[in-house]
């Protein structure tokens, strides 16, 4: 196997040279040694060890909470330990602060992409390696060709002149590979990249990660998606409750011991799905259709106990016929029924009136406002019952808040501490309980588990059987194959804005609901 040692010379740049050896003798680019940090007596971190190898990706999983994030700061100089040493290509640093990260080498790139987006994607590329001029002028073309150079050496295929904010997803995280590239980074650090992308997108981030192992870059590899880590990382290392427990080569374990390590158990069942009595329809839709979000004629019904999976490839209009159901687009032809009841939806507040609850996609962006306590957000919903004479009263926000802490297992240190401070799975219980606060009929989730950890998934999914043996109705939307099969009692399947196909329980599976997905059939039934 051809691997690659890296040495760093005086002046700050990267040598590589190849060689045929074993990993015992390379030279980390990375490594920790006894790292702790406490933050007001709670242990982050205790005795951490940790090393990174030239052209290696080092995958590091976890319970949301379990150090991964405290451990990235550290690395990126956000935090500074409070024992315990890094060493980068074999020197001891001090002081490690992001600036001095980014001179030696490390990059991080986030679940979220950190660009300007008013501004093209080559002046993004170029804030990463131009030094300031103060009196100087801007070489434009140079900064264009260099920009195309590196954008073709991460395959991506787009105008540099474009403003990063007209991007996808996929390509503004290219946009950030590309940064990283740029100011030739050793250690790169990829939290969540997949979270938002399809398949074919996946892979072909998996393609670049691969170019970049080749060329001697080490990377840090975060996800929650356990399944894809056997495609792509050469060890896997797993943190719970700040102590790292174990690290093995990726080869050799498994995704049933990953989980183990990871909760500290044998996770029966990711999908604890429970049969309750379906009963009558909550939810009628005929010849919906909302030319805005591109929905045209879906006919689809939701059941009281039911939940209905709606599947499909990113871009089939899932999330846009929500948009529509909850009156954030209102529909242009067609009829919706709630209890049997025509109704007319063309606002949120309509929409809530009549028991309708969404949990949007992006939950720190819409689901839940995080600078605001988890008594704010979990009773936002419901100010006007919690308010007397316009004032709002404070000891019956935190009851109700208290109520539901309790209820959905939310682990805060208090309800008045900010949504920020927690990790994604209880953020996601709270934005939950902003809208199970409003007492609805029908619960719209979308994306429920986009990027939580394999233990909060299924606190989730418990929640959600609870839900519907009280008598809701819910409509998921996932683009998660496994939760669909293992959550619905019934799956619609969507494309270019309408609903291809439905299937039941019984015979639905991934390749059924792909071909569906990608047109290849058409099926009705399951109703």
């Amino acid at each position: 196997m051809l691997l690659v040692e890296c040495d760093q010379a005086q002046d700050g740049n990267w040598l590589t040279h190849d060689l045929f050896a074993d990993a015992a003798l390379l030279k980390p680019l990375l490594k920790l040694t006894g790292i702790r940090k406490a933050f007001g007596g709670v242990q982050a971190l205790s005795d951490v060890a940790f090393d990174l190898l030239p052209g290696e990706v080092h995958a590091l999983v976890g319970e949301n909470g379990a150090g991964k994030s405290t451990l990235v700061k550290m690395i990126t100089g956000a935090h500074q330990p409070d024992a315990g040493t890094i060493e980068i290509a074999g020197q001891a640093v001090t002081d490690l602060d992001p600036l001095r990260a980014r001179s030696l080498g490390i990059a991080a790139i986030y679940q979220q992409p950190a660009l300007f987006p008013d501004l093209t994607v080559a002046e993004n590329i170029a804030l990463g390696f131009e030094p300031p001029r103060f009196w100087g002028r801007v070489r434009w073309r140079e900064r264009r060709e260099r920009a195309v150079r590196i954008l073709e050496d991460v395959g991506a295929r787009f105008d540099p002149d474009l403003e990063a904010g007209q991007l996808t997803m996929p390509q503004q995280q290219l946009v950030e590979i590309a940064k990283a590239v740029s100011v030739e980074a050793r250690v790169l650090i990829l939290d969540e990249p997949t979270a938002s992308l399809s398949d074919s997108e996946t892979e072909h981030l998996f393609s670049v990660i691969r170019r970049l192992k080749q060329q001697g870059v080490g990377m840090i590899y975060i996800s929650h998606r356990l399944d894809e880590l056997p495609q792509i990382a050469d060890r896997v290392t797993a943190f719970r409750d700040g102590r790292l427990v174990g690290t093995s080569q990726m080869a050799q374990t498994n995704r049933s011991e990953l989980i183990r390590l990871m909760v500290g158990r044998e996770l029966a069942a990711v999908f604890p799905k429970t049969e309750v009595p379906i009963g009558e329809p909550l939810l009628e839709i005929r010849h919906l259709s909302c030319p805005e979000e591109g929905v045209q004629d879906v006919n689809l019904t939701v059941r009281a106990g039911e939940i209905v999976g709606l599947a499909g490839l990113v871009g089939a209009g899932r999330t846009e016929l929500a948009r529509v159901l909850f009156g954030l687009s209102p529909a242009m032809a067609g009829q919706i029924l709630v209890k049997g009841r025509p109704v007319e939806i063309d606002s949120a507040q309509a929409a809530t009136a009549l028991g309708i609850a969404y949990v949007p996609e992006d939950r720190r962006r819409h689901g839940v406002i995080l600078d605001l306590s988890v008594a704010a957000n979990a009773t936002l919903a419901r100010l006007p019952a919690l308010s007397r004479r316009g004032l709002l009263d404070f000891a019956a926000e935190a009851q109700l808040a208290n109520e539901f802490v309790e209820r959905l297992g939310v682990k805060t240190p208090s309800v008045h501490a900010p949504v920020g401070n927690l990790s994604g799975g209880n953020q996601q219980k709270v934005a939950l309980a902003r809208w199970l606060a409003t007492q609805p009929v029908l619960l719209i989730l979308d994306e429920p588990t986009q990027g939580i950890d394999v233990g909060s998934k299924a606190e989730i999914h418990r929640l959600m059987g609870e839900l519907v043996a009280q008598g809701l109705g819910i409509l998921m939307i996932s683009s998660d194959l496994p939760e669909i099969l293992g959550m619905s009692d019934r799956i619609a399947v969507m494309q270019a804005g309408t609903i291809v196909g439905e299937l039941s329980r019984r015979e639905a599976t991934q390749e059924r609901i792909l071909d569906l997905a990608l047109g290849h059939v058409a099926a009705q039934g399951g109703s």
